[in-house]
């Protein structure tokens, strides 16, 4: 049974390669063309083109989705997002599930992928993890994302989970963001996407529904970034360990 699994796997693997390198193509052009216009108008209509991308590619490759809690974002307001990590497929679900233009922060080595590289910049705060600069530069884009009116969406675990507990230890970046912005938090919780996407083997198994909850937001006056970690945290790790089915 096992072998089979992982054959059927293995195709559907490569029949969501081949389905993301079309959609991509046919999508690469309208998100490019953003460009044209300025900050942050360019953002919503990225925004717009790499939902319609998500929501044929997706859909396309077999992967069912349920969101519960988007009512928690309020009109006029943008906050920051936080989510857990657990694969490749968290930023592809949770950027056109957040509603409104939103952007993440993102490893700068991505964006060298060819053709793939343009949308990626587009939705993306990038960083060289390894260069201290680049750090606090993108520590002001960031900040910038949030004045301009458009979510900031960050994996305060920094990576993806590799352990066996149900979140890492959360970095200080985003609840910092939060406090200097003044912007509430919303955490959310991605399941199942290791199901479908797992780090190893190479395969893909879209046959588990993968869910998206927001949580309300956190207020952040009055509080210190390590109280908001905790909190945030805490909050998260319950949650996800009371909902995980």
């Amino acid at each position: 049974m096992q072998i089979l699994k992982n054959i059927l796997g293995r195709v559907m693997a490569l029949w969501a390669i081949i389905v993301f390198i079309v959609t991509l193509i046919l999508f690469v052009i309208p998100i490019g063309l953003s460009v044209l216009w300025p900050e942050p108008k360019r953002s919503a209509v990225a925004y717009l083109f790499y939902s319609a991308w998500m929501n044929t590619f997706l859909p396309l490759s077999f992967v069912r989705r349920r969101f519960i809690g988007r009512e928690h974002f309020k009109k006029g307001k943008n906050y920051v997002v936080i989510c857990n990590h657990n694969s490749l497929l968290d930023p592809p679900i949770s950027s056109p599930a957040i509603p409104g233009p939103n952007k993440t922060i993102a490893k700068i080595e991505m964006a060298k992928i060819p053709i793939f590289g343009i949308v990626y910049k587009r939705g993306a705060v990038l960083v060289d993890r390894k260069n201290e600069e680049s750090r606090r530069a993108s520590y002001g884009k960031m900040k910038e994302v949030l004045e301009q009116g458009l979510h900031m969406c960050i994996y305060p675990e920094g990576t993806r989970n590799k352990s066996k507990e149900p979140l890492q230890r959360f970095h200080d970046g985003a609840f910092k963001l939060a406090l200097d912005t003044q912007k509430p938090i919303i955490p959310a919780l991605i399941f199942h996407t290791a199901d479908v996407m797992p780090r190893k083997p190479f395969y893909f198994w879209p046959f588990k529904r993968v869910e998206m909850h927001f949580l309300a937001p956190i207020d952040v006056q009055g509080k210190t970034a390590h109280q908001l970690k905790m909190e945030a945290f805490e909050l998260m790790r319950d949650y996800y360990t009371s909902h995980l089915h």
